[in-house]
């Protein structure tokens, strides 16, 4: 499943296209399965999403989506014509970072429209978390693997973990079989309390 962003200094109708046949070029194929913006821009949205609909169309791409979307910018999108196609929206998200979850992962959820969790683990400061121990240690998993089970156990979000070697995709893959319970939880709730207002959304 091959994903690949376009830059909002390339989301014009003719800058879109150039990147996505660069980026085909690159990944030596003839199609990329999502195509994301990297944040919003100054190019109106309207373009951007004809432009990404065109390349549906040509079949260079099979779905597109957004990154570093606040919940106005997603509200805006959605109301386009053909604006309600985003497939998802990338964004920082982790147990040091529940900013969304005020309003932006409700409103998504609502939508149907997945978050796609982006540096589930903070770059790795989670790994190294004694926060996280006592739930690791009644998992008999690491901390690593509690950030990140803890991230897909949210509703309509979808976890993207960096793996730079075997044994990481291995411990990564893991984390899955790991089921939070309701003490997990609220342990977790304390260490990481959710936001009590309304952030802006913070980017790496």
């Amino acid at each position: 499943f091959l994903v690949s962003k376009v830059p909002p200094t390339n989301a014009s109708r003719a800058g879109v296209k150039r990147a996505c046949e660069n980026s085909l070029k690159r990944l030596a194929t003839d199609r990329i399965d999502l195509y994301l913006l990297h944040w919003p821009g100054s190019v109106p949205l309207a373009e951007t999403v004809e432009a990404f609909e065109a390349l549906k169309a040509a079949g260079k791409i099979r779905h597109w989506g957004v990154s570093n979307f606040d919940t106005d910018e997603m509200e805006e999108l959605v109301g386009l014509p053909s604006g309600a196609n985003v497939q998802t929206n990338q964004v920082l998200y982790n147990l040091s970072r529940r900013g969304p979850e005020f309003d932006l992962a409700p409103w998504s959820l609502e939508r149907g429209i997945p978050l796609m969790a982006y540096s589930p683990v903070e770059q790795g400061a989670l790994a190294r978390n004694a926060r996280l121990d006592a739930v690791a240690a009644r998992h008999k998993a690491t901390a690593a693997q509690i950030a990140l089970a803890w991230v897909m156990a949210q509703p309509g979000v979808i976890a993207i973990p960096k793996a730079s070697r075997q044994e990481h995709v291995r411990q990564n893959a893991a984390a899955l079989d790991i089921k939070l319970t309701a003490q997990d939880l609220a342990e977790l709730d304390r260490a990481f309390p959710p936001p009590t207002r309304k952030r802006g959304l913070e980017m790496i």
